[in-house]
C-alpha cells in the first residue's frame, strides 16, 4: 500500500514524529493490520527493515471513551516492568496535532496471532495445548499485579465494576443499536439483580482471548495486546469471557465464526477454569454469571461494531457486515440461555 494513500495515516507527519523517537531509514510504509474491529491498527517499516506498530482510532463515530489512545499508552507503559508480556512502546501522539487524531506507536513484536481455525495450524497440537494453558496463566499475572505499585491505582473505580460495566455497555447498546432487541434489554435486568460480591479488584484487561495475544512456536504468550477497555474491578469478568471466546464445554457455539479454539489440541474450557482457580487461587464458583455477562458484553460491543461499519468508519472495508447482526442476536440468547441454565 503506497504511503500516500493510507485513510488514517499523514506519512509526512508520522514520519517526522517517529523520527525524534527512533532510528528509522524513510520513506515509511504504512498497511493496515486486518482483524481488528475498534481501533485501527497500522504495521509501519522503513526500507531498512525496522517494524513498528501503530495504533490509532476509528476514522469517525467514535466513542468517547473506549478508543483513549493515551490510556492504553498508559497501561502498557506501566505493566513493561512486570511479568505481564507487553510490546515495548516508542511514544505517544496525545492530540489531533500529527495525525488528526491521537495514536501512539511500539516496537512491532513478532509472533502467530490465532484469529481463525486457518491460523491455528501454525502451531503444532503440543503447542496449541500449551497456549490455553499459558494464555490462562498470563491472565492469572495480569490479575496478579497490584494497580497501586505500577501507577495505576487512580485507572478506574475499584469498586462496583459489574454494575458500572452494564451501565456502560447498556449505554452503548443504546446509543448504536441499529434495530431493538428485547433479550438484550431483558438479559440487562437480570443481570443486574444479580450481581455477585466483588472481591479485591484487579487490572481487568476487558477484552482477554486467543487472538488479542501474540504467540510463540510453542503456544507461549510473547505479548498481550489491545488494551484499550482495560479498567480496574472484577477479574472474574475477564475469565468469563474467555471461556465465551473460547467456547464451552459440551455446546456448539461459536461467539465468533470460524474459533482457532475448535481445532484439535487445545484444551476444553473446563480445563482453563481449573487452572485459573489454582493458580491465581481464586474462587470460580459463579463463574456461569460472568459467561453471561460476557456473552451480553459482547452482543453490545458487537452492535457497535455493526453500527460502525454502516456508517463506514473503519475506512473502505465496509464489506462483510452484514453477519454481525445475527451473532448479536445469537449471543443475547446465549446470554439469556446462560443465565437460566445456572438456575438463576
Amino acid at each position: 500500500m503506497s504511503e500516500d494513500t493510507v485513510p488514517g495515516i499523514d506519512a509526512e507527519a508520522v514520519t517526522a514524529w517517529m523520527a525524534e523517537r527512533v532510528d528509522l531509514s524513510p520513506p515509511l510504509s504504512f498497511s493496515l493490520i486486518t482483524g481488528g474491529h475498534s481501533n485501527l491498527t497500522f504495521k509501519v517499516t522503513d526500507t531498512a527493515g525496522g517494524e513498528w506498530v501503530l495504533r490509532r482510532p476509528p476514522l469517525k463515530q467514535v466513542l468517547a471513551t473506549a478508543h483513549d489512545m493515551g490510556r492504553e499508552h498508559r497501561i502498557i507503559s506501566a505493566l513493561a516492568p512486570t511479568d505481564v508480556p507487553v510490546p515495548p512502546v516508542v511514544g505517544l501522539s496525545p492530540d489531533d496535532s500529527v495525525n488528526g487524531a491521537p495514536f501512539y506507536v511500539m516496537d512491532f513484536v513478532e509472533g502467530h496471532i490465532l484469529r481463525n481455525a486457518a491460523s491455528a495450524q501454525a502451531l503444532t497440537k503440543e503447542a496449541r495445548d500449551h497456549a490455553g494453558h499459558d494464555l490462562v496463566d498470563v491472565l492469572a499475572r495480569i490479575h496478579a499485579v497490584d494497580p497501586d505499585e505500577v501507577g495505576l491505582g487512580d485507572l478506574g473505580r475499584k469498586e462496583g465494576y459489574i454494575p458500572r460495566q452494564l451501565k456502560r455497555w447498556y449505554g452503548q447498546w443504546e446509543k448504536s443499536k441499529t434495530r431493538d432487541l428485547p433479550v438484550v434489554d431483558a438479559v440487562h435486568d437480570a443481570l443486574a439483580a444479580q450481581v455477585p460480591e466483588q472481591g479485591p479488584a484487579a487490572i481487568v484487561h476487558g477484552d482477554y482471548r486467543l487472538d488479542n495475544c501474540l504467540l510463540a512456536d510453542d503456544g507461549s504468550v510473547e505479548a498481550v495486546l489491545d488494551w484499550e477497555i482495560c479498567t480496574l474491578g472484577d477479574p472474574l469478568a475477564d475469565v468469563g469471557l474467555l471461556v465465551v471466546y473460547w467456547g464451552q464445554d459440551g455446546r456448539d457455539l461459536q461467539a465468533l465464526p470460524d474459533s482457532a479454539t475448535a481445532v484439535e489440541g487445545f484444551a476444553p474450557s473446563s480445563a482453563l477454569l481449573q487452572r485459573y482457580a489454582e493458580v491465581s487461587g481464586r474462587d470460580v464458583g459463579e463463574i456461569d454469571f460472568y459467561i453471561a455477562f460476557g456473552y451480553w458484553k459482547l452482543a453490545c460491543i458487537l452492535e457497535g461494531v455493526l453500527s460502525r461499519y454502516m456508517g463506514g468508519a473503519m475506512g473502505d472495508a465496509r464489506e462483510g457486515w452484514e453477519p454481525f447482526a445475527k451473532q448479536v442476536e445469537m449471543l443475547a440468547h446465549a446470554a439469556q440461555d446462560t443465565l437460566e441454565g445456572s438456575g438463576s
